[in-house]
């Protein structure tokens, strides 16, 4: 963890190698949407990016580290929750890991609020 802090530096954080806005993540075909709530928020409030060509999986931020094997080394993963604070853990977690991965600068409402049927058509066409 040590080196992966050590690279928290001005140019990594003024250049966003941190983070990823929601609409750019969804133009990364073949990434992984891993959202990091509990089974219980993503029971209620589920998102699916199969259209967008993008895997979704749900590892809640307590499992990461007995299951984060289960994801892809190669490719790129995006991580969520819903306001940022978990995202952020998960990140920084599979950062120190060796993963190709930004958090989605986004909150639920923010997300949903973007997936208009437009998007969606682009999306699926």
């Amino acid at each position: 963890m040590d080196a992966t802090l050590k690279k928290m530096n001005l140019e990594f954080l003024g250049t966003a190698q941190h983070k990823i806005t929601a609409e750019k993540f969804l133009e990364k075909q073949g990434s992984v949407f891993l959202d990091v709530r509990a089974k219980e928020e993503v029971d209620t409030l589920r998102f699916d990016f199969k259209h967008f060509n993008i895997l979704t999986v749900n590892i809640p931020i307590d499992e990461l580290p007995n299951r984060y094997k289960e994801l892809p080394k190669e490719g790129f993963i995006g991580t969520f929750c819903s306001s940022a604070t978990r995202a952020t853990w998960a990140y920084l977690y599979l950062l120190d890991k060796g993963y190709k991965v930004r958090w989605i600068e986004t909150t639920n409402e923010e997300l949903a609020a973007i997936l208009k049927p437009g998007l969606i058509l682009k999306a699926v066409k």
